[in-house]
């Protein structure tokens, strides 16, 4: 690859997952790590990402007010949004991950709405407390700084004691063998607990990280309700998805 070609797939992948290790960078594009540093150096200099230890955050984290603006695909997530609000009902307990599609959802929810969410998101905190008729319980204990949602025991525990009647998780990368998987460990164990804690669960993903995986496996697909892109149901993406027996929306 040039070093053009290399670091425009760097930003695709960023956009897609909002994280990427050199690692699996040097693997996937087969070059060699220090190759690595310098894109990542060099976007970063340029204002295009957020270099960390080991990798790169996407600039959708880099400020827990971000406008639209600052978000991928934005047009796409709000179709994702308005899809995921018509299965919350009227005093339902609703759990919610982190991620820029979770925190779309929390700013399209209708002022009327009567439920209580629950969550360690920092954004999606600060758009539930604006909204006039929502309660909102929050779970925490250490912040993950990269994805600005708390993780830990204390918050696994607590989250472990919830009986929510739905869970909207963001979704870092799903496919048909490997189910729902995701880059950061923390993340995972606190995915994991969600689910357990609620009756129904709902993925929320653009359709570019269909058909995508990550190092860590969240859960089977048969863990899942609920898969909510911004696709018509009918579309032939989405089929394997539905003969899989989860309802797509």
């Amino acid at each position: 690859m040039f070093k053009k070609e290399r670091q425009a797939f760097i930003l695709n992948r960023l956009d897609l997952h909002n994280k990427v290790l050199n690692t699996n960078l040097c693997q996937d594009m087969n070059v060699s790590e220090d190759t690595v540093r310098r894109d990542l150096q060099e976007l970063a200099d340029a204002g295009r990402l957020i270099k960390v230890h080991g990798g790169a955050l996407s600039l959708a984290f880099s400020n827990i007010h971000a406008g639209s603006k600052a978000i991928y695909s934005q047009r796409q997530k709000a179709i994702i949004a308005q899809k995921a609000i018509g299965l919350i009902q009227k005093n339902m307990y609703v759990l919610t991950s982190g991620g820029t599609t979770i925190l779309e959802m929390a700013r399209h929810l209708p002022p009327h709405l009567s439920a209580t969410f629950i969550t360690g998101s920092i954004p999606a905190l600060n758009a539930y407390l604006a909204h006039p008729n929502i309660d909102v319980i929050a779970v925490g204990d250490r912040v993950n700084k990269e994805s600005k949602i708390t993780v830990g025991a204390v918050t696994i525990n607590k989250i472990k004691e919830v009986n929510a009647d739905l869970c909207l998780l963001g979704v870092n990368a799903i496919d048909m063998r490997r189910g729902i998987t995701d880059n950061d460990c923390d993340v995972v164990e606190l995915k994991k607990a969600m689910i357990a804690a609620s009756a129904r669960t709902a993925c929320l993903t653009i359709a570019g990280k269909l058909n995508s995986f990550e190092p860590l496996q969240v859960c089977e697909l048969d863990r899942i309700d609920y898969l909510i892109t911004e696709l018509d149901p009918t579309d032939q993406l989405l089929q394997p998805y539905v003969k899989a027996g989860v309802t797509v929306l």
